[in-house]
């Protein structure tokens, strides 16, 4: 049995901006351990719940003379950087990893945790996954010992390769497959991922080690498809072809999903390689630990499929000046679009808060309120609720509530609103809005769209309405900030 609470010292963690290393944090910080991380620009790790909670050193892995005060007083340090995107990666990722091992020598680090990529190294090893195990070998050159764990698509909302199968299932009804698609993998959930990365802290037979982890079933990629759109509810079918080159498949991946190409091919030419647990010793080092079906791993992705899954999206646009507030920002990940807006409101976040949540009813939307009612027309037509059901109380929300063709999913006193579409829609919507004090004594407002789509008929709809949803939100924003403002006035006299 392994002895418990080994490595109890400062712990550095590197990659904290990105998909595993920010819920990596949150996972230490919960368990009492102290966390320090090392960023490039530590204005992005604004919001994080955690971020008054650890250390956090200006530095850059590329950068050696940067590392030396990041790693003083470091009993264990993870690495979780990588340069996929950039056309030199291979080089980039395997002189950081020497830059990382070397400053972790000198400082005297107990241990570098490490997660890397599962494949066999053989001859015909794509140069993503080749580099992964490389960076892995280059961290152990200054000889400090190297939990290496290898992984290789891991499931969770948000994360590369499982963003990828999402998305080309959700857009693609038919579906051309090359031979890549009937690879075998197997795909490992999140949350196995933390528990492993995490408890290797306490497991000192894991120094030194090369750990092969996996979920508990073994797929290939067609399979995780045809898996997810069952999960999803959606009819796909399967074309097989015998050659579809790594390049067309990552243009074609290009196009259907937000994955941009320069990433989209290395990732893709590593699906032509089989990502299979051969050794055991993850269920020898960590036998508490018990990996998930796929199945069960994009269930639980999928719960992230809601606004409250995504709420941190709100940290990301929060700033202190004027100049930094984008009056429009949309992006699409985990499978849900996010239209986000946001003004400078010259009155308190009280004002602004019994603006939003006196919208709807007999008072109206603010802004192109015909529109609105137009729309819930067209909801009753086709079987839906429309704006018939109104609100409960001309002045007060609370969650649970009916707002027209909306309901009431969360309030923040003074703070937040969230409401969740009941409209008929090809898949799930939710409008929030927020109010947020700032230092000159005015209020930052932002509103939401999400929306997630479910199948090509949902980003169809999306897509096809965007021109008239921005011409509306875009309105609807300000008609909320004019009012607030009238609101202040009011309140100051």
């Amino acid at each position: 049995m392994a002895e418990r609470g080994t490595d109890r010292g400062l712990i550095l963690v590197t990659g904290a901006t990105g998909y595993i290393g920010g819920r990596l944090v949150s996972r230490l910080v919960a368990a009492g351990r102290a966390v320090r991380c090392l960023v490039r620009d530590p204005d992005r790790l604004q919001g994080r719940a955690w971020q008054g909670d650890v250390d956090v050193v200006v530095g850059d892995v590329l950068d050696a003379k940067t590392l030396d005060s990041a790693m003083d007083g470091v009993s264990v340090a993870y690495y979780l950087v990588h340069s996929l995107g950039s056309s030199d990666f291979h080089a980039r990722d395997v002189a950081a990893a020497r830059n990382f091992g070397a400053a972790a020598a000198a400082a005297g680090v107990d241990r570098i945790i490490y997660l890397g990529g599962l494949a066999e190294s053989a001859p015909g090893l794509s140069e993503h996954l080749r580099s992964r195990q490389q960076t892995g070998d280059a961290l152990r050159e200054a000889g400090v010992p190297v939990t290496e764990f290898r992984a290789g698509v891991i499931v969770g909302s948000g994360s590369l390769s499982f963003e990828m199968i999402r998305y080309l299932t959700e857009r693609v009804p038919v579906m051309v497959c090359p031979r890549w698609v009937y690879t075998r993998t197997q795909p490992i959930g999140i949350r196995e991922v933390l528990d492993y990365l995490t408890t290797a802290l306490d497991v000192p037979e894991s120094r030194g080690r090369i750990v092969e982890i996996g979920g508990a079933d073994v797929v290939t990629y067609g399979d995780m498809m045809m898996i997810y759109a069952e999960a999803r509810g959606l009819k796909r079918w399967m074309v097989p072809v015998p050659v579809l080159t790594p390049r067309l498949s990552s243009l074609w991946v290009n196009l259907v999903t937000p994955i941009p190409g320069a990433i989209a091919r290395p990732l893709v030419e590593g699906l032509r390689n089989e990502n299979v647990v051969h050794d055991p010793s993850a269920a020898e080092l960590f036998p508490a630990i018990s990996p998930v079906t796929y199945r069960t791993s994009v269930a639980r992705a999928l719960e992230q499929l809601g606004a409250s899954g995504v709420e941190s999206a709100w940290s990301d646009a929060l700033s202190s000046s004027q100049k930094d507030v984008k009056p429009v920002v949309l992006t699409n990940s985990e499978g849900i679009v996010r239209e986000h807006r946001q003004r400078i409101v010259t009155a308190s976040p009280a004002a602004v808060f019994r603006t939003f949540t006196g919208l709807g009813g007999e008072h109206g939307w603010l802004y192109m309120d015909r529109a609105w009612r137009l729309r819930g027309l067209a909801d009753r037509l086709i079987g839906g609720v429309g704006l018939r059901r109104g609100r409960r109380d001309p002045d007060r929300l609370r969650v649970g509530d009916a707002l027209d063709f909306w309901r009431v999913e969360a309030i923040d006193p003074d703070r937040t609103l969230r409401l969740r579409a009941e409209m008929k829609v090809p898949g799930r919507a939710w409008l929030e809005f927020h109010a947020a004090p700032r230092d000159d004594g005015r209020t930052l407002l932002s509103q939401t769209a999400f929306f997630a789509p479910k199948g090509l008929s949902g980003w169809l709809y999306w897509y096809g309405l965007y021109p008239v949803h921005r011409v509306i939100f875009s309105g609807f924003i300000d008609a909320i900030a004019r009012r607030a403002e009238e609101f202040g006035r009011s309140e100051a006299m």
